[in-house]
């Protein structure tokens, strides 16, 4: 299994229909789990899709519409009931604070794993560790909305060429990594002499809200943009109104945003088939896909002057 992989559990906006739950995302992201907007039975969807809840490090909520939260209280208490032993951060807009204590409450249990809340007040980064880091973006829906993107921190990638016309090998390479310099035939190699940039790969949520600046700030040359489809062009107007996005909104978002795959989510009940919201989005930007429940969407294969072994300072 990929280290890095997004395990779909839910597509449907609002209600759950015959062949969709409530949304749901869950993003394994080396040893971090990072679960986005836990709908209405994304308990029973993760044991369906074989994902583990001692898989989650990390829960990040949009918003509090149910769709979006209601699958907080089963998944709070599973957390007890397989014995988590690691603590579990909880990002939140921080106008929405008494429904998240509401929604840990809802019913008579031991919490006994340590939940760390963190409510948003602001724009900007909001958590980070080991080759990981979230940030938050403010979006325009119709209650106070964040979306979310993970990055890990810029590196570079090793050219093996220059490092074999150089003699470095062995154990010389992670040194060379690890210091910046190397001395070498009387004079020292840098760094960045053997080596090209790499940008960190990165992932975006941008759930629940209209085209606004937000939006374009999170999918700005994403590998991978999770975006809200809720409605087809047919329905730009009713969109709006209710603070969403057309299929070809998400598309313009992830073409002028230079983000590489684009995977459509959170469809209207109204909508019985995908089809129609690939070919909407299809025009408009090269990798599209339509998000079914169950699905797993790997990242795209590292840009290029990235496939030679990447090494980061630490």
């Amino acid at each position: 299994m990929s280290a890095r992989e997004l395990v779909v559990l839910g597509t449907s906006s609002q209600v759950p229909t015959r062949h969709r739950n409530q949304g749901g995302y869950l993003l394994r992201w080396d040893g971090a789990g990072i679960l986005v907007d836990p709908g209405e039975g994304t308990q029973r969807q993760m044991t369906w899709a074989g994902v583990a809840a001692s898989a989650v490090t990390h829960v990040l909520v949009t918003h509090f519409h149910g769709d979006h939260c209601l699958g907080l209280p089963g998944l709070f208490q599973r957390f007890t009931l397989d014995g988590l032993r690691h603590r579990v951060e909880v990002h939140f807009p921080a106008s929405g604070r008494a429904f998240l204590e509401r929604l840990r409450d809802a019913s008579i249990h031991v919490e006994e794993p340590e939940l760390s809340e963190h409510p948003i007040e602001r724009e900007g980064p909001i958590a980070q560790a080991e080759g990981l880091r979230i940030e938050a973006r403010r979006l325009d829906h119709t209650v106070d909305t964040f979306g979310y993107r993970v990055e890990e921190p810029p590196g570079r990638s090793l050219l093996p060429e220059r490092l074999a016309a150089l003699g470095i090998q062995g154990p010389d390479v992670g040194r060379l990594v690890r210091e910046g310099t190397l001395p070498v035939g009387g004079r020292r190699v840098t760094l960045e002499a053997v080596s090209v940039p790499r940008p960190g790969q990165s992932v975006a949520f941008v759930m629940d809200t209209r085209p606004c600046p937000g939006a374009h700030a999170l999918a700005r040359d994403a590998d991978l943009l999770v975006c809200e489809a809720t409605y087809l062009a047919e329905h730009t107007e009713l969109a709006h109104r209710r603070g969403h996005m057309t299929a070809g909104q998400a598309a313009e978002l992830a073409r002028e945003a230079g983000a590489r795959r684009l995977l459509l989510t959170h469809f209207s009940s109204r909508y019985r088939t995908v089809e129609a919201f690939l070919e909407e989005a299809g025009a408009l930007h090269p990798d599209v896909v339509a998000a079914e429940d169950g699905m797993r969407v790997s990242l795209p294969p590292r840009r290029p002057g990235a496939d030679s072994p990447t090494m980061r300072r630490p």
